[in-house]
C-alpha cells in the first residue's frame, strides 16, 4: 500500500493497463483497485515489463547510463491519451502536414518588432503587396492549408486542450481524453492548488511549471 502511495498517477495507470484493469478515477481509487487485485507492486511491474519489452526505447547497452539515480529523480512519466487507431493515424498525418506548412508572417513583420511577435492578421490595404500576391512576399493563410477536421483543435499529444482558471474547473474532466492548460493570469497560489487537484484526478497539465512553494504555499 505504501509503495503505491509513492507512485505517480501515470505510473499507477500503467500498472492498471498491464493488469487489464480500468484506469479511470482518482489516485485513491486507482490504488484501491490495485490492492484488490491481490498482487504486490513488484509483481505487477514485472508483469507490465514482460508485455512492454518490444516497445522499450532503451535497447542498447550504451543507454544504460540513463538509468542511474539522477535519471530516476528527473524523469517523470506523463499521462498519455487513450486514442483509437484512426485518431493516431490522423495525428501523424497532421504532423507531417505541419512540417510542410510555411510560417505565416504579418505584413511588414520584418520592419516592426511588435508585428513579428503577434499572430497572423489578414492584409486589407488596397495596394498591399502581400494581399496582391506580389513576388518575394510571405504567403497568406488560405483554405488549402487546412488540416484534418477530425483532429482539429487537439494537442499534438492527442489530448483535448482545456483552459482552466480555478480548481473547480477540473470537475467532470476525463483524464483519458482531456488535458488542462492553466490561464496566464493565474497566480502561483491558485496554480499550485490546480497542480495538486490535477494530480489527484490524474489530469495532465500541459503548461506545468515549477513553483517555489514557500511559507503557506507548502
Amino acid at each position: 500500500m505504501e509503495e503505491y502511495e509513492n507512485m505517480t498517477v501515470a505510473e499507477l495507470k500503467e500498472l492498471l493497463r498491464g493488469a487489464n484493469l480500468p484506469v479511470s478515477g482518482k489516485k485513491s481509487e486507482l490504488i484501491a483497485r490495485l490492492v484488490e487485485s491481490n498482487d504486490s507492486p513488484q509483481e505487477v511491474i514485472e508483469d507490465v515489463e514482460m508485455h512492454e519489452e518490444d516497445d522499450d526505447i532503451f535497447d542498447d547497452d550504451d543507454d544504460e547510463e540513463f538509468f542511474d539515480e539522477e535519471w530516476d529523480q528527473i524523469h517523470t512519466a506523463r499521462q498519455k491519451p487513450v486514442l483509437d487507431d484512426e485518431t493516431k493515424a490522423n495525428l501523424s498525418i497532421r504532423a507531417a502536414q505541419m512540417k510542410k506548412q510555411p510560417k505565416f508572417r504579418r505584413q511588414e513583420w520584418y520592419r516592426y518588432y511588435r508585428l513579428a511577435r503577434t499572430g497572423w492578421r489578414k492584409p486589407k490595404g488596397m495596394q498591399s503587396k502581400q494581399r496582391l500576391n506580389m513576388k518575394y512576399r510571405t504567403p497568406m493563410v488560405r483554405v488549402g492549408y487546412g488540416k484534418i477536421a477530425a483532429v482539429r483543435g487537439l494537442h499534438p499529444s492527442g489530448f483535448e486542450d482545456i483552459l482552466v482558471n480555478q480548481p473547480s474547473d477540473l470537475d467532470g474532466l476525463d483524464p483519458e481524453r482531456q488535458a488542462i492548460r492553466i490561464g496566464a493570469g493565474v497566480g502561483n497560489r491558485k496554480r499550485a492548488n490546480i497542480h495538486d487537484r490535477a494530480d489527484d484526478l490524474g489530469l495532465r497539465v500541459l503548461n506545468r511549471r515549477k513553483i517555489d512553494r514557500k511559507g503557506d504555499l507548502k
